[in-house]
């Protein structure tokens, strides 16, 4: 693969006091899903919108399907679909009308247009709806209508700013197969944030976190998950004897402690370590009366990266909120 966004020193100064992006350097790979995370006011958005030629960046560089964020934002704009976290569309059209408007705004040719239009609506399940108000629609059928809109000049790369944020489970898991669809049959690049890490966990190839305006972490989410520190077993056993040390001396175990009858036990694998603790507390003549093996999850690598889990990290303040007032004057 190659990358298709590069990003090389790139810095956003509102103020000598609100630096919101602090040289930050990554590239995303063409086809791939690559996830955005970090706390509120971490510099997610203000990256995004640097990319989307919405702010011009202070200082540093970055390149989107080779073309210059600073000296080509036309033929980056033509490069690229947006689906930002506020609702876009206009509730006085049909779905249908609004989708015509945004390959007009594109300059896609009304054949081709038409013939789009009629495939992205059945893609996400709005063909029935079509030609309703918006304003009859559910909140969840405007951010699938927002979705086609994004995809309607085929852009080589698609920007989801927190895609599903207020939708229900349902909902949401409806958009992300759609997601999943398109990056298999069209070898689409997608560029998202999420406040679901479950979401970023299950679909992302790729994960970078974002901290006070730093890049602090960027790996596939299971090597994330295992920068954490490894799997824990616990392993309930019947036995006069304290085996922490035995248990402890085992290939691939990292720690192991006894809380009553309970051993909690971390491991490099929990799946590899698992049958030779067992074999080593069986050969002492012990009992095992349980056992469970969990594996880190994304909050608590982010939790490890950021000092804050991602609940936390919602409440905080934000120089993002600075950033999204920049840009709604910049689009005045």
């Amino acid at each position: 693969m190659s990358a298709i966004v590069k990003v090389e020193n790139l810095v956003k100064r509102f103020s000598e006091d609100v630096l919101a992006v602090d040289g930050i350097s990554f590239t995303v790979e063409e086809g791939e899903i690559f996830g955005f995370l970090g706390p509120n006011g971490a510099g997610k958005s203000t990256t995004i919108n640097m990319l989307t030629t919405l702010l011009r960046p202070t200082s540093g560089r970055a390149t989107i399907a080779g073309l210059d964020i600073m000296t080509r934002q036309d033929d980056v704009r033509r490069a690229i679909g947006l689906v930002p976290q506020d609702l876009t569309v206009d509730d006085e059209l049909s779905g249908r009308e609004n989708m015509y408007l945004q390959a007009d705004l594109y300059d896609v040719p009304r054949d081709e247009a038409k013939r789009d239009i009629e495939e992205l609506l059945n893609v996400v399940d709005l063909e029935d709806a079509a030609d309703r108000l918006v304003k009859t629609y559910s909140g969840g059928m405007r951010k699938r209508l927002e979705l086609a809109e994004g995809l309607i000049h085929h852009p080589r790369i698609l920007f989801l700013d927190e895609p599903t944020l207020g939708l229900d489970i349902q909902t949401r898991s409806a958009i992300w197969d759609y997601i999943k669809d398109l990056k298999a049959k069209h070898n689409i690049t997608v560029f998202l944030t999420t406040h679901y890490l479950e979401e970023a966990d299950g679909l992302c190839d790729r994960i970078g976190i974002i901290d006070h305006g730093k890049i602090v972490a960027l790996d596939t989410p299971a090597t994330l998950k295992r920068s954490v520190g490894g799997d824990v077993l616990t392993i309930g056993v019947r036995s006069e004897d304290d085996l922490t040390g035995l248990i402890a001396a085992v290939p691939g175990v990292i720690s192991a402690k006894k809380e009553d009858s309970v051993y909690r036990v971390k491991a490099v694998r929990g799946e590899e370590a698992t049958p030779e603790v067992l074999k080593a507390i069986w050969e002492k003549g012990a009992t095992v009366t349980s056992v469970e093996l969990s594996r880190p999850t994304l909050d608590q690598a982010f939790l490890e990266y950021t000092g804050r889990s991602m609940r936390d990290a919602e409440q905080s303040g934000s120089f993002d909120r600075v950033a999204a007032s920049h840009a709604a004057r910049r689009r005045r």
